[in-house]
């Protein structure tokens, strides 16, 4: 790509999913953590994200809908009900906000970027980071952030067959035991950020598409708040930070 060429701005919506339901942890969006609900985190993340032109917050409930006007987030709409449930795709939920604000606005976005509120340590940088690399990165379908695996590398996995015996999961590794510094890397998204070009997302059903970039992120910020024990793991973090 010439790098000489200018560029044009993308046109950017910011998408944060806030489901009311959640069996693992009540209330889960808005948690409490640090002294704040956890979706205050990514919503002050977006209003300080310089390439954001608006993000809102797609919700069934009322409750969370409060909350997050209270932190400066706008909900223009209660998502609909099959976009609410335990089964509904993350993709749908996305699309439904994206033709909403069109059809409010009367105008396209370029990008849409999810940003769910289980991740509560991703900065605004880094929302700005992905959003330069799609600008500069013309070819790219979507930038989404992954994190190393660590010890739970795919060459130590196996399935079980039949019998329970241990079935390799990667069939060409000569040395299942190798040290962990020699794996070769590998990388699994950390729900931190998924930005995606309308075309993709439209014409290609997808947040992550055929061609899509990696932002690699620090493990240490890569906690994604599913289960109980995740949260705590947040708030001994959280705790950590502060007394830095």
């Amino acid at each position: 790509m010439n790098k000489n060429k200018a560029l044009k701005p993308l046109r950017v919506l910011g998408v944060i999913p806030a489901r009311g339901g959640s069996k693992s942890i009540p209330k889960k969006n808005i948690v409490d953590l640090g002294g704040k609900p956890l979706i205050a985190y990514t919503i002050e993340a977006a209003r300080n994200a310089r390439l954001l032109d608006c993000f809102i917050v797609s919700t069934d409930s009322d409750e969370i809908a409060s909350v997050a006007k209270a932190y400066g987030a706008d909900v223009p709409f209660l998502r609909p009900d099959d976009l609410s449930t335990d089964s509904a795709d993350s993709l749908s939920v996305v699309i439904h906000a994206l033709e909403f604000m069109e059809k409010q606005n009367n105008s396209l976005y370029d990008v849409i970027i999810m940003l769910q509120p289980t991740t509560p340590f991703r900065d605004a940088s880094l929302i700005d980071n992905a959003l330069d690399r799609l600008v500069n990165e013309e070819y790219l379908d979507s930038i989404v952030s992954v994190v190393d695996v660590g010890a739970n590398h795919p060459y130590r996995m196996y399935s079980l067959d039949e019998n329970y015996r241990l079935v390799p999961f990667v069939t060409n590794v000569h040395d299942p035991m190798m040290p962990r510094q020699k794996l070769p890397p590998v990388f699994i998204r950390s729900g931190d950020i998924y930005a995606v070009r309308r075309s993709c997302l439209i014409e290609q059903k997808s947040l992550i598409g055929r061609y899509s970039g990696g932002l690699v992120i620090d493990n240490q910020s890569a906690i994604n708040i599913d289960e109980p024990v995740d949260l705590e793991i947040a708030r001994m973090k959280l705790r950590d930070l502060i007394d830095v």
